[in-house]
């Protein structure tokens, strides 16, 4: 019994959130590397707006340069990949029992997910490339779900940091 109050307390909560987060941006980068023309397209046209209403108003901010969507999306690559191995090493933290250590390096691995999904996918495709014109390259769905995910697990595990702390061991 001892065993599975332990199994289902915070810490435990914590690595299993903080983990399948890990693998969820782990395979987002391998399908990415494996399959690069795909979202390389999505993010070349959300760069180009060339699926939006084409406002005069806002076609300036397009961006039709093969080097610099080349270069995005290798950045959105490599930050996605760094985002991976820091909730991995978060993972191990709370597999470790190190809960300050697991909390903080989670909070930063999530913030990381949020900035990228949040503030590049949501703010600045959805807003400034107008991806929310666009019938065939709209991703803001799925930025939308990630922030969701990333945001509950954010708050989940900085919880759990600080319960575990606040509640006495069972007897």
């Amino acid at each position: 019994m001892r065993l599975l109050i332990g199994l289902g307390g915070p810490r435990t909560v914590g690595a299993v959130l903080t983990g399948v987060t890990a693998l969820y941006l782990a395979l987002v980068v391998f399908n990415n590397l494996t399959d690069f023309g795909t979202n390389h397209a999505f993010v070349q046209h959300v760069f180009a707006m060339d699926t939006t209403f084409k406002s005069p108003n806002t076609m300036w901010r397009a961006i039709t340069s093969p080097a610099l969507v080349n270069i995005a999306y290798v950045l959105i690559i490599a930050w996605e990949a760094a985002t991976a191995i820091v909730l991995v090493i978060a993972t191990v933290s709370w597999v470790r029992a190190d809960v300050e250590v697991a909390r903080r390096i989670s909070g930063l691995g999530l913030s990381m997910q949020l900035l990228l999904f949040g503030g590049g996918f949501i703010a600045i495709g959805g807003e400034w490339f107008c991806m929310w014109q666009s019938k065939q390259w709209n991703g803001l769905q799925a930025a939308l779900q990630n922030v969701i995910i990333g945001g509950l697990v954010l708050i989940v595990t900085q919880v759990a940091g600080r319960v575990r702390a606040a509640v006495p061991p069972a007897a």
